[in-house]
């Protein structure tokens, strides 16, 4: 499996995934302008969490290949029109007219990530990108139909977004240019269009994941695999380990009245062990408030072995009360390594 770092040293390594734009919603939400297809520079930044000028001094130092991948400088008549197009999103307001705008579509921003080294979203996806092509490069694909099916999808979902975001949304800003008192209302309305166009771009992939066959993955994609999954097949697969690792009397019992206990099993040694998994977006953090839940539960069971298993990390503070508490956290990237043959240690004698 490479490496995500990878992606920083090698312009074709990220040429060769700079189609998978759907990576960026997958880690993050990312805005975009009412056109449905750009975003600023200052957009940029929120997205990764950075400064606004670490984007324009990235943008400065890697300006041909961001070029090359849909990043533009707009100057003139042609910055006067994208304003015009795009005055219902806050860009900001000057005093004197702006000389220039750069703008960044969601190519470009997918580049942004492949080469921005000190942000932590960029390495997310940098990281789910390369899970989500190893999957896609090693899926067997004995039978034929799955692949049949995704494919004839992805022509629905790329005719839905060709109709959308090429045919309605220039209709409404040839309107908007035309139109007198109702102008206010053609922008709402093309705000909701572009609203839904996001909303079939996010429902179709969710369903890519919840519906992506989950037998015979490799276990370098194993993360991949684990967002892919749903509640149950997630608790299941933690199960699987449990099992790995010689606990015996291992039940998943996850659901209505669980008690927040998800899997209960004996250690090897005969302790009695719960665990409650928790199958979030890596963007998201279990907090304080979920391990003290979790600390309740624990006890009712009288348990001598309690793990929060997560697909994502845990902010300082839930890791702070699960320390005090005797609970072991497993955010992502111990979940990796469990995953990969590495024993918990609280599983042992």
């Amino acid at each position: 499996m490479i490496n995500e770092s990878a992606l920083l040293e090698s312009k074709s390594l990220r040429d060769s995934v700079l189609e998978r734009t759907d990576v960026l919603d997958r880690v993050k939400a990312l805005s975009l302008l009412p056109d449905g297809m750009h975003v600023t520079t200052a957009m940029v930044a929120a997205y990764f969490d950075v400064t606004v000028e670490v984007i324009r001094q990235l943008a400065k130092r890697h300006r041909e290949e961001l070029e090359a991948n849909g990043m533009a400088v707009l100057r003139g008549s042609d910055l006067r029109k994208f304003e015009s197009d795009n005055m219902s999103l806050s860009l900001g307001s000057y005093p004197q007219a702006r000389r220039s705008l750069t703008v960044f579509s969601r190519r470009a921003v997918l580049n942004v990530a492949m080469l921005l080294r000190d942000s932590t979203v960029a390495r997310h996806v940098r990281t789910y990108l390369l899970d989500m092509e190893y999957l896609a490069r090693t899926q067997p694909v004995e039978n034929p139909t799955p692949t049949d099916v995704v494919s004839l999808d992805d022509r629905i979902d790329q005719r839905i977004t060709q109709i959308l975001g090429k045919t309605v949304v220039p209709m409404f800003n040839a309107l908007i240019e035309t139109s007198g008192e109702h102008r206010r209302e053609l922008i709402a309305l093309r705000a909701g269009v572009q609203r839904i166009e996001r909303r079939l771009r996010h429902h179709h992939a969710r369903l890519q994941r919840l519906e992506a066959p989950l037998e015979e993955r490799p276990l370098a994609g194993v993360m991949a695999a684990m967002d892919a999954m749903n509640s149950r097949k997630f608790e299941e697969h933690i199960a699987t380990l449990l099992n790995r690792d010689g606990c015996t009397d291992v039940v998943v019992q996850g659901g209505p009245g669980d008690r927040g206990i998800d899997v209960i099993a004996l250690t090897a040694d005969g302790r009695r062990l719960v665990a409650q998994c928790k199958r979030f977006a890596p963007y998201i953090s279990i907090t304080s408030s979920d391990v003290q839940k979790f600390v309740g539960s624990a006890k009712l069971y009288s348990a001598d072995v309690a793990l929060f298993v997560a697909t994502c990390p845990f902010t300082p503070d839930a890791l702070s009360i699960a320390t005090d508490s005797g609970i072991t956290a497993v955010d992502r990237a111990l979940l990796e390594k469990w995953s990969a043959g590495e024993p918990l240690k609280v599983l042992g004698h």
